[in-house]
């Protein structure tokens, strides 16, 4: 088995390297890489715990008899009579809201086949994203993006930024429009059949099926690289070839799935951007979010040029941290530092508030526990550059409402800070620090 996963990886290998070489060549024949070694090896990756589909069978129930469901899974694979299953949609409480956030899950041979998917097609189209785009790509991070814009914004003469916002992106998806795309590059029947069976599998909701005939599988693995190849075509390689060319001076967009920023030297080429960007993402039906697309000054002299206009300095929200003009400590340097979103803040907090309430019966240990565990994940996000003050204030925050809901489960006032610091002492809290360098470019 272990030469099988090393022939297939050197198989994929060899993809990669003819798609990097030859930007115009159609692949033809791709579907015998989808063997029983990449599937035990999507097999291996999957959560072990995650929720089952409409199947109901978990990966544990799969594993029993592993080789067995393989062997199966690629007869009916390679006869074509692999049928896709709806996604189960259900309904998660969105943190901090009232809200609830559809979560699709696929069926657990859903999954294995698009993770097999998504490793044939990653060979290829790897070698074709560009370098500005960052969502749900091997080796980069939401912090490589953050990172990137640090120093367009520092290092290079912006003036100009357009924060912009896809009404719906993944719901709104042109699925015939994606299939076209796809053939500039896929030219096996299989894959291209396969694809098309995913996005028409539609939904199940409430024991209803719903046909889906626009939009990416919900919940699907193999979702984030459709929606990548669709912007590739539709926003990534238009910026790069007209609008870049056209526009006078310095011009960057960077992108993280459907969320971007551009960022412009004059004027003139960001409100070019602005008319044309409508006009480009309607031809591929999707359409901008007026109230959360808008063009503003920023840069070096945003600060000096709004002061005079008795005006506040614009800020923008990218990736869940609000960015702001400012100086070097000694003042003489120009910055953009950043600082958690006030929303993303808000309803973290609240959303652990809301943790401890269902879960106040857990003994005190346990609390403590998944306390240091939910605190760790947030620093390790939110621990950026210019953020401390934030996240400090976030730690304090989670301080008191532990204080306060463990007061509630004994005698009032049971727990002073002197006891509570005690209590700290046998289950340590993470300390607030930076753990992510955005200026090291």
């Amino acid at each position: 088995m272990h030469r099988n996963e090393e022939n297939v990886q050197t198989k994929l290998h060899r993809i990669a390297l003819k798609a990097s070489k030859d930007k115009g060549c159609q692949f033809t024949s791709l579907f015998h890489l989808m063997n029983k070694a990449l599937l035990l090896e999507c097999f291996t990756q999957l959560k072990d715990k995650a929720a089952s589909g409409i199947d109901n069978i978990t990966k544990e129930a799969y594993a029993t008899h592993l080789d067995a469901n393989l062997d199966s899974l690629i007869e009916r694979l390679h006869k074509m009579a692999y049928k896709p299953q709806p996604v189960l949609r259900v309904y998660i409480p969105k943190p901090g809201s009232k809200k609830r956030r559809p979560l699709g899950i696929p069926a657990l041979e859903d999954k294995l086949v698009q993770a097999g998917l998504v490793k044939i097609l990653q060979a290829i189209y790897e070698q074709d994203f560009l370098n500005d785009s960052y969502g749900f790509r091997p080796k980069r991070s939401c912090h490589d993006a953050l990172r990137a814009l640090s120093q367009t914004v520092e290092a290079n003469p912006v003036h100009y930024m357009v924060e912009a916002d896809i009404k719906g992106f993944f719901d709104h998806v042109d699925q015939e429009q994606l299939m076209a795309f796809l053939q500039h590059r896929i030219a096996d029947k299989r894959i291209l059949r396969y694809i098309k069976r995913f996005l028409k599998a539609g939904i199940q909701e409430d024991g209803q099926h719903k046909a889906s005939e626009q939009g990416t599988p919900q919940g699907g693995v193999v979702s984030p690289l459709l929606a990548n190849i669709y912007l590739h075509y539709t926003l990534d390689l238009w910026f790069e070839k007209r609008v870049k060319r056209s526009s006078q001076g310095y011009a960057r967009l960077i992108r993280y799935a459907d969320d971007y920023v551009a960022c412009f030297q004059h004027a003139e080429g960001a409100k070019q951007f602005m008319q044309d960007m409508e006009a480009r993402l309607n031809q591929f039906h999707l359409e901008v979010a007026p109230e959360k697309t808008r063009l503003f000054e920023f840069g070096q002299f945003a600060q000096s040029k709004a002061k005079a206009r008795g005006e506040r300095t614009a800020t923008f929200d990218f990736l869940g941290l609000t960015h702001y003009c400012s100086r070097s400590r000694d003042g003489k340097c120009f910055r953009m530092k950043r600082k958690t979103m006030s929303k993303r803040f808000t309803a973290k907090l609240k959303g652990y508030k809301e943790w401890l309430k269902a879960n106040r019966t857990l003994s005190t240990a346990q609390i403590l526990k998944t306390t240091a565990a939910k605190l760790r994940g947030h620093i390790a996000y939110y621990g950026v550059t210019d953020n401390y003050k934030s996240i400090k204030n976030f730690c304090y925050q989670v301080l008191l409402t532990l204080l306060k809901w463990l007061n509630r489960r004994g005698k009032r006032g049971c727990y002073t800070w002197e006891k509570f610091h005690k209590l700290l002492n046998l289950y340590p809290l993470p300390k607030p620090r930076i753990m992510v360098n955005l200026l090291s470019f």
